[in-house]
């Protein structure tokens, strides 16, 4: 397995499987990123500055993905955690672990001091595992990502 850059080629599938997540959790579809058009075309979204989307991939199967980007409206020196998804086939394997740390190191060499997440109860496993990453719950929102039914939120000092 290896953990890449985003490829265009890469938006079609990525959009898959973050909105069959959302489908096989039963999660909310409004006010999330499966209702987000960005969603779509991932390539475009993390050419902005000071993000960076990291894709698993492995023997040409595209497994998940996760990034970091500088959501408007957060404090200075925090970046957010977003498109944090799996194929069922890629969970259970390490594969979450490898894109968390590859992120962590990328949001540290950007320049930022703190990363947020949102996150919904569906995705308990999801949230264990920010847990044990040492993410610490917060009791609202920060920053403006769009997300309105995401009512799990935490941070990280890196």
């Amino acid at each position: 397995m290896i953990i890449r850059q985003l490829k265009i080629s890469d938006n079609s599938i990525l959009a898959s499987i973050v909105k069959n997540t959302f489908t096989e959790h039963d999660a909310p579809k409004c006010g999330t990123v499966f209702s987000d058009p960005t969603t779509d075309d991932l390539f475009t979204l993390f050419k902005h500055k000071n993000s960076m989307l990291w894709v698993a991939e492995d023997q040409g199967e595209v497994l998940g993905c996760c990034g970091i980007y500088p959501t408007e409206g957060l404090p200075e020196g925090y970046a957010e955690l977003v498109k944090f998804y799996l194929s069922p086939s890629a969970r259970g394997k390490g594969v979450g672990t490898k894109l968390m740390q590859q992120n962590i190191e990328s949001a540290k060499a950007l320049g930022f001091h703190h990363i947020y997440l949102e996150s919904l109860p569906h995705f308990a496993t999801a949230v264990r595992m920010y847990k044990r990453f040492d993410f610490q719950p917060l009791d609202k929102p920060l920053g403006q990502s769009g997300h309105t039914s995401c009512n799990i939120w935490m941070v990280k000092a890196i």
